[in-house]
């Protein structure tokens, strides 16, 4: 379901008149219910380590070269190279004077911090992208922007939790007469995200829910 779809949707749960067009979405509300799914949808991809947000790029590290430009759209999960995991060392200092912990890399300013090799390395590190959405070139960007962008949080949770959750949002108001419903709808969404997505059934559910 694509963004002008989820806007339409939540037209129809609130009772007010649904738009042919993105063009159309002009009124308050309207502009309401975009910045709101917005903001749900970057909240939600933001919550948890999901699966569907990981993404992998190989980095060439030259021979006697000590850093590498932070090319990475995201939060770094792992740094790998040769088969061996590389740990996360926040003094990023100890590597300006190699004096840093065996097989671990920092960050510093928009570079990432490695040992000293005496050849050249390829370094694959898996990271979670911060974008949210994708185009329909497939192109990831950070917030749905166009009626026909949709959002990276896999079908067919998408919708419940984007349509629900701004409804709730929009009215904010727990003694609204589809609050509860809309809670309801929204809950059991998230937490069905969460046990259908994690990687381990030792990973159990939970939910969080931010009101504005």
């Amino acid at each position: 379901m694509n963004y002008l779809e989820l806007i339409n949707k939540c037209l129809v749960e609130l009772n007010y008149k649904q738009v042919n067009a993105f063009s159309e979405l002009t009124k308050n509300d309207h502009k309401k219910l975009k910045n709101i799914i917005n903001v749900l949808n970057t909240e939600v991809c933001g919550y948890e380590k999901w699966d569907f947000l990981l993404r992998k790029i190989v980095l060439t590290l030259p021979a006697k070269t000590a850093e590498a430009e932070n090319t990475i759209d995201g939060r770094i999960a792992s740094v790998i190279s040769d088969g061996e995991k590389f740990d996360y060392h926040e003094n990023f200092e100890t590597f300006f004077t190699d004096s840093q912990p065996q097989n671990t890399y920092s960050l510093f300013n928009d570079k990432i911090l490695f040992p000293i090799f005496d050849k050249d390395k390829n370094i694959e590190i898996i990271y979670y992208t911060k974008n949210c959405a994708k185009d329909t070139q497939g192109n990831e960007k950070f917030s749905l922007e166009e009626g026909d962008d949709v959002s990276l949080i896999p079908d067919p949770f998408a919708e419940p939790i984007l349509v629900y959750g701004a409804c709730m949002r929009l009215k904010g108001n727990p003694g609204h007469v589809r609050f509860s419903y809309w809670y309801s709808m929204y809950k059991d969404a998230l937490a069905n995200l969460r046990s259908r997505i994690s990687p381990s059934l030792d990973e159990k559910p939970s939910v969080k829910l931010h009101r504005t």
